[in-house]
């Protein structure tokens, strides 16, 4: 039996065909019928009817339907005096083959005829209550399932929307909607909008039954929700518009969420893979079949159409070597059901190789069926890398070797000479830092170094320092420190206690074994040491000021006449004091100008005229007095004071001079001795020409001991320059030093001063006399006039004379005297006389150079 028929559909069809009647037509029908004549007597019924009263088709003909239907019931059906059933939907009783059956009947005119249509009533009843429960069901499961309701009614203009629909826009349940498209639409995301009238439109116009769409809503909050909407039409109209509309509003928001955060792990998913260049594969373990990706693929270089390749030709593409280490190793994973890694090379179709990496792992689908999932990776690139890097490294290793031994070499250079390969100055103040068994310091410079390295060239010099090194590391003991911390001074430090008298051996030893010549370039060199000795001894004394004492001493042994050593004691360091604070208080001199010119005349050998002055120099020292230069000369040049005197006293000289003339006073020339450190002074010339001297006034004595054979190139263009100014030279205390011959001949002098030393002894000495003769010839033959100074006897002037002798300057004439007392002689008219003759001042005369 055929369950029930929808009994609205089923009549909506057949008030449609109103003439069909025949059996076929009524056959079909979901309700049960009976066709009924004129008299009442039944004349055909379709199948239900006949399954409902269960009689067959011939037990129902020509019956009477007054018969059929139950005694009770017959008045609902056949009204009084009616021949034919006439009949509304009423429940009414009809007699069937085994009891009787209660059916809601309606009857209705069709071709002449009656049908009366039935339903059983338990089917309606139950249909009913089957429509209350699933109306009761659906509005619970909508809403728990947080479903809103709508229902449009576009005939009636009834616009319903569940609490639910208004819950998920953020409403009251007792809102009042405007449901209304253009108010509704306000609240639609602006770039859904298009879309959502669209979709409307569709509907709305019959294209479409079903309907759905999403789109973003404001919530009454203010933020946006995603909303899902499902309609259905469900009445039409009859320009076959859809005139009621039903559907439900979900919200998605949540979901459409969850959409975004799986498509950003998707999209970085998807990035990785490509930026990785990862391949995945999955193999079914029971069906052995394998899917391949396209990235594998491509990593395999295969057609991404042709798929993934079988087993047997993925080992074909293994690299030989690899073949059987990659198979086992799968085999051995499979094996064992745990994930594993493996590494192989493979050969693409065109010979290229590449390095592969795969990882593996194992995972059970939804089916129970056993897979493999993996991942391949080209690490080609990688290994490549790696394998620069490995170089690269082994090439920094090297080079790190390289620059360690730099390292060591720039720090053994940086310590050590590097032409002897002693230690140097840095090396040793290390070691006076850090050694607490320092006993003593020899402190040693080489003498007549300066004049090998000059006339032999720089390789002598060298020579003759290798040469030092080697006489010193022969002398000193094994753990002495040796080292040479300048130009050509060498320090040795004594480790282990000695005494005095064994510094002084090994000092006397080593002296000794420099005086010894040295063979050079088919010369014998001489060499000599200085060594000054500082002994710690049982005192505490700082290793820095023992290095400071042992100078000291040095200075002391070259001092007195080189190629010896001295040992360091107070009275020396307090020599030294001395000299420092005699230099301290000459730099304050110079500053204050305590340095002044003294004047002595000189005077023509043959009439005694007064012919010019020489100045002199006398520190008009504070508490002292007048000092001579013997008090300070050496010092001056020391400390390079020199240069600065000299040009003093040049000021002052010619300041004096100039304000003689101007006073009228005959004074016919003035000359000024000048230090040769002064003549090497680079703004000499300048000094000169800003002062204006005129020509042939002033002359500079400059002493002999300046002047070889050779003059240097700086001295020769200073003189030059001075020849141009008008300034006169003069040769001081000729007789002593270097000059040959050769040497006025290029110098040109214009006076030649006999030293003191030569004339003193004249008028003793026949060959002395003899001498001193030879001298004033050679000067006349040069036609240069000549000077004797240390005339300190009249008998000395008339020798003199009678030797020829130019101009005479000395005590037996006039003393130096201030400018005051000068200027008071030449005033007086003052003429030297023998009465005039006093007590010389032996020693005190200022030689610039000396």
């Amino acid at each position: 039996m055929s369950g029930p028929k929808d009994p609205i559909r089923s009549e909506r069809r057949a008030s449609a065909k109103p003439n069909i009647v025949t059996q076929p037509t009524l056959d079909q029908l979901p309700v049960a019928v009976l066709v009924v004549d004129e008299t009442g007597t039944l004349i055909s019924a379709n199948p239900y009817a006949c399954d409902l009263l269960r009689l067959l088709p011939a037990e129902l003909l020509n019956r009477s339907l007054h018969d059929l239907v139950h005694a009770d019931d017959r008045h609902l059906l056949m009204p009084a005096g009616a021949s034919q059933p006439s009949l509304s939907a009423q429940t009414i009783r009809l007699h069937g083959a085994v009891d009787t059956v209660s059916l809601v009947c309606t009857c209705s005119a069709m071709a002449g005829n009656r049908l009366l249509l039935m339903l059983p009533v338990d089917h309606l009843i139950a249909e009913i209550a089957g429509l209350r429960n699933d109306e009761t069901r659906w509005k619970y499961a909508l809403e728990s399932a947080l479903e809103g309701v709508w229902d449009h009614d576009f005939s009636t203009g009834n616009l319903f929307y569940s609490a639910t629909w208004k819950r998920l826009r953020g409403l009251p349940e007792d809102a009042q909607v405007d449901g209304s498209l253009d108010r509704w639409i306000e609240n639609v995301h602006p770039d859904d909008r298009a879309h959502v009238v669209a979709s409307i439109a569709r509907q709305d116009s019959g294209e479409v039954t079903y309907n759905t769409f999403q789109y973003r809503e404001r919530h009454a909050d203010g933020h946006w929700v995603w909303i899902e909407s499902r309609g259905a039409s469900v009445a039409y109209g009859e320009d076959g518009k859809p005139t009621r509309i039903i559907g439900t509003d979900t919200d998605i928001t949540p979901r459409k969420e969850a959409e975004a955060r799986l498509e950003e792990i998707s999209r970085r998913l998807r990035l990785a893979l490509d930026v990785s260049k990862i391949g995945v594969f999955d193999h079914n373990l029971e069906t052995q079949e394998t899917l391949w990706d396209e990235r594998i693929l491509g990593i395999y270089g295969l057609d991404p159409k042709a798929g993934a390749p079988s087993g047997r030709n993925w080992e074909d593409m293994l690299h030989p070597d690899d073949r059987e280490k990659a198979i086992a190793r799968v085999n051995d994973g499979v094996a064992a059901g745990a994930p594993f890694t493996n590494a192989f090379r493979i050969v693409l179709a065109n010979g290229e190789i590449r390095h592969i990496r795969a990882n593996t792992a194992f995972y059970v689908d939804r089916d129970g069926t056993r897979k493999l999932i993996g991942a391949n990776w080209d690490v080609t690139e990688d290994i490549a890398l790696q394998e620069e890097l490995r170089k690269a490294k082994a090439a920094t290793e090297a080079r790190n070797r390289e620059l360690e031994e730099a390292r060591i070499r720039i720090e053994y250079n940086a310590l050590h000479d590097y032409l002897t390969d002693l230690p140097n100055r840095r090396y040793l103040d290390q070691i006076l830092a850090d050694d607490p068994t320092l006993n003593a310091i020899l402190h040693l410079d080489l003498d007549r170094f300066k004049q090998i390295n000059d006339t032999l060239g720089h390789q002598a010099g060298d020579a003759m320092l290798t040469h030092a090194a080697a006489i010193l590391l022969s002398h000193a003991d094994q753990d002495d420190f040796i080292a040479r911390i300048g130009g050509d001074e060498f320090v040795i430090l004594c480790r282990r206690g000695r005494g005095l008298d064994e510094l002084g051996d090994l000092a006397a030893r080593i002296v000794h074994a420099f005086r010894r010549p040295i063979p050079y370039d088919g010369q014998l060199c001489r060499l000599g040491a200085s060594i000054g000795i500082a002994w710690r001894g049982d005192s505490d004394t700082d290793p820095k000021q023992l290095l400071m004492n042992a100078d000291i001493a040095l200075y002391r042994a070259k001092s007195l006449g080189r190629d010896r050593f001295e040992v360091f004691s107070e009275q020396i360091q307090n020599q030294i004091l001395s000299a420092k604070r005699t230099g301290d208080d000459i730099r304050q001199a110079i500053e204050e100008g305590q340095f002044v010119p003294y004047y002595q005349p000189q005077f023509d050998a043959h009439s005694l005229e007064f012919t010019g002055v020489e100045t002199l120099v006398r520190w008009d020292h504070p508490e002292r007095g007048i000092l001579a230069p013997i008090h300070f000369l050496k010092v001056a040049e020391e400390i390079n004071a020199l240069p600065a005197i000299d040009r003093n006293i040049v000021e002052m000289a010619y300041s004096d001079f100039a304000a003689w003339r101007r006073a009228g006073l005959a004074v016919p020339k003035i000359s000024v001795n000048v230090s040769s450190r002064r003549l090497r002074d680079p703004s000499l010339i300048s000094d000169l020409r800003a002062m204006n001297i005129p020509p042939g006034v002033m002359s500079f004595e400059l002493l002999e001991s300046i002047f070889l054979d050779d003059l240097e190139d700086e001295i020769a263009a200073t003189i030059t320059a001075l020849n141009t100014l008008g300034i006169e030279i003069e040769i001081d205390d000729f007789g002593t030093g270097h000059a040959s011959i050769i040497g006025l001949l290029n110098l040109n002098p214009a006076r030649l001063k006999i030293d003191r030393a030569l004339v003193g002894p004249i008028t003793e000495s026949a060959k002395q006399a003899k001498l001193v003769r030879a001298i004033i010839d050679i000067g006349h033959s040069l036609n240069i006039k000549v000077v004797a100074e240390g005339v300190e006897t009249w008998e000395h002037a008339a020798m003199l004379r009678e030797l020829g002798c130019d101009i005479l300057q000395g005590y037996a004439l006039a003393k130096p005297m201030s400018r005051t007392d000068f200027e008071e002689r030449i005033r007086s008219g003052w003429t030297p006389s023998p009465a005039a003759e006093s007590t010389p001042e032996k020693g005190r005369r200022y030689k610039a150079a000396k």
